[in-house]
Order: structure tokens, then sequence, then C-alpha cells
């Protein structure tokens, strides 16, 4: 790890700043790219089946037993 460090002691600024993570986004951007789609992917996937499961126990709720006491004094 020392190496690492003399290396880059003797650097530019920008060489560390700017040089290095554009070339590591360039090297593993296909990787981030495909990691951060999954990730989006699987929030999507997961707040659909949420909305899907509310709006599922929405219609039941609303549909069974709909002219019962219990559910005409809520309202």
């Amino acid at each position: 790890m020392d190496g690492i460090r003399e290396i880059f002691a003797g650097m530019p600024w920008w060489v560390k700043w700017v040089a290095v993570p554009l070339l590591a986004v360039f090297v593993f951007g296909g990787v981030i790219t495909s990691i951060l789609g999954a990730l989006i992917g699987i929030v999507f996937k997961l707040l659909l089946f949420v909305g899907l499961v509310g709006g599922l126990i929405f219609v039941v709720k609303k549909f069974s037993g709909g002219g019962s006491k219990s559910s005409s004094r809520e309202w």
C-alpha cells in the first residue's frame, strides 16, 4: 500500500482526482451500469408489487360484504 501512496505522491492533483476516476469509470462503467440497472429494476418491481397488493386489498374490502352494517358504520 505504501508503494501506491509513493507513486501518487509525485503526481499532480488532476491525475489523482480527475484522470484516475475517469479511467475507472471507463473500465468498470459497464459493470456499474448493469448493477445500477438491476437495482432500479428490483426497486421498480417491488413498488409495483406493493401497489398491486394494495389495490387487491382495496378491491376485496370494497366488494366483500358491501351491504353489511359494519362497513356502513365506518363511513
